[in-house]
C-alpha cells in the first residue's frame, strides 16, 4: 500500500522545487492520488534529512531527465536504497553547451547578444516545442513504466521545471486531469523558495545586476507561454490530444486505463 504522506507540505533543505502533484482534478470528476507521483529538482545535494524524507514515500523508481552534461556539473543522484533510478536525458547533452557556458560566465554585452529582444524567451519555447515532439519514444517510456510497476515515482530534471514539467504535464494530460489545473501545477515553480538558484562564474561586480538578472529571467521562470507553446505543437502535429497519446506516445486505451487505475484515486 502506498504511503500517505502528510498533507502539508514539507520544504526540502537541499532539494529545490519538490511537491506531491496529488489533488489535481480531472475533467471526469476524479483526483490524482497523493502518494503516487512526486516532482523536484535534482537529488544530487540531498543531504541526509531530505534523503530520509524521500526514502519514506516508499517511492519505486525516480525519473531523471537530466543529461550527462548536467549530471557532470551538478553530480549524481543520492542514493535511495530499495529505489530504481531511470535516467532518461531530455535533451542533448551537446546541444546549447557553449550558450549555456555563456550564461554561466558571460559579461553583459555577451548575454545582450543572445538573450535580448526576446530571444531567451523564444529559444525556451522553441525548447519546448521541440521536447514534446521529438522526444516521444521518453515519454511513453515513462507513461508505460508507471502503468506497468513504477508508482509511486518521482520526475525530476536539474530545476524540476521545465524537462520535468513538461513529463508531468504529458503525464497529467494522459490521466485526463484538467488543461486549467496542469498549468496552475507548473506555475507553482515561480514560487520563491523553488526557484532554481542561478550560478554565475563571473565575480564581477555586475554579475548578478538588475540588468544581467531580467536578460536571465526567461531561462529560469516558468511561463504560461512556454507550456501552451507545447500544448500548440501537439494540436498542430497530431491534431489532439488522444491522437498524440494513441499514435504519438502509443498508448493503447487498456495502458491508459491502467495508468488511470495507479495514479488517481
Amino acid at each position: 500500500m502506498t504511503q500517505q504522506i502528510p498533507s502539508t507540505e514539507p520544504e526540502l533543505t537541499s532539494v529545490r522545487n519538490f511537491r506531491d502533484v496529488g489533488g489535481l482534478p480531472t475533467v471526469d470528476g476524479r483526483r490524482v492520488a497523493r502518494g503516487r507521483l512526486f516532482r523536484s529538482g535534482h537529488l544530487a545535494h540531498a543531504c541526509d534529512e531530505d534523503a530520509a524524507f524521500l526514502s519514506s514515500l516508499g517511492l519505486h523508481t525516480v525519473f531523471d531527465f537530466r543529461n550527462s552534461a548536467d549530471q557532470k556539473l551538478e553530480g549524481p543522484d543520492v542514493e535511495l536504497p530499495g529505489v530504481r533510478n531511470v535516467n532518461l536525458p531530455l535533451s542533448d547533452p551537446a546541444d546549447g553547451a557553449e550558450f549555456w557556458r555563456m550564461v554561466r560566465d558571460g559579461d553583459l554585452d555577451q548575454l545582450r547578444s543572445i538573450l535580448d529582444d526576446g530571444k531567451g524567451g523564444a529559444r525556451m519555447t522553441a525548447s519546448y516545442r521541440m521536447i514534446v515532439t521529438t522526444r516521444t519514444a521518453e515519454h511513453s517510456r515513462v507513461l508505460h513504466a508507471l502503468a506497468e510497476d513504477s508508482v509511486p515515482a518521482l520526475m525530476h530534471c536539474a530545476a524540476g521545471k521545465d524537462r520535468a514539467g513538461l513529463s508531468i504535464a504529458v503525464t497529467l494530460l494522459a490521466l485526463g486531469v484538467e488543461r486549467e489545473a496542469i498549468l496552475a501545477d507548473y506555475l507553482k515553480s515561480n514560487e520563491k523558495h523553488r526557484r532554481y538558484k542561478v550560478h554565475r562564474s563571473s565575480t564581477a561586480a555586475n554579475a548578478y545586476a538588475p540588468e544581467v538578472m531580467e536578460l536571465l529571467s526567461p531561462l529560469f521562470d516558468a511561463r504560461a507561454e512556454y507550456l501552451q507553446a507545447a500544448f500548440d505543437a501537439i494540436e498542430e502535429k497530431w491534431g489532439g490530444v488522444e491522437t498524440y497519446l494513441e499514435r504519438g506516445l502509443g498508448l493503447a486505451p487498456e495502458v491508459r486505463e491502467r495508468l488511470r487505475e495507479r495514479l488517481l484515486d
